[in-house]
């Protein structure tokens, strides 16, 4: 009875990181362009002196600063892809322990971070030094749709490894019924 009443109050708090990251995507594209910019230069610059360090490469800060400038787009688009895609992944997950599987887990998920992603984009119209962009949100869709795959895998294969034995005592709770 205590466990029942337990799940059914913690269930809905499931979604509290999928808000949370919402929450995150939102205030960096709150970030005016120059602060986003410059937060995903110093994130380049760290890339950057990761690499060297550890394949011992040996470059000079000047050399540094130029593969930052090189990969800082690539960098600022992996950034997109990865907090997307764990925004997918928050969500996904919920919607697949209240039940929501296969084509539909898919259609749901894909809808709502894609229709924040475009909602996103509309709100850094009203950003100085920002824009909206249909190239990013495209991008952005990379990261939902991995993120999703990447929830209907795991779980698939806990389904079939993990709680296989949950799901037979199920069955057979349901025969002596």
């Amino acid at each position: 009875m205590i466990r029942v009443f337990l799940r059914s109050m913690l269930k809905p708090l499931s979604f509290v990181p999928a808000l949370c990251m919402m929450v995150m995507i939102y205030s960096f594209s709150a970030e005016d362009g120059k602060t986003s910019a410059a937060f995903t230069y110093k994130v380049s610059v760290k890339v950057v002196e990761t690499v060297d360090q550890v394949a011992n490469l040996d470059l000079s800060q000047t050399e540094i600063e130029n593969y930052a400038n090189r990969f800082h787009h690539l960098i600022r688009k992996c950034g997109h892809v990865t907090e997307y895609f764990l925004l997918a992944v928050s969500l996904a997950l919920p919607l697949y322990v209240y039940g929501l599987r296969g084509i539909w887990l898919t259609l749901v998920a894909g809808a709502i971070c894609v229709g924040f992603a475009a909602l996103d984009e509309y709100h850094q119209l009203f950003v100085s030094g920002r824009g909206a962009s249909k190239r990013d949100v495209a991008i952005d869709s990379i990261g939902i749709f991995a993120g999703i795959i990447v929830t209907r895998i795991i779980g698939w294969m806990g389904r079939k490894t993990i709680f296989r034995p949950l799901c037979t005592k199920k069955k057979r709770r349901r025969r002596t019924v």
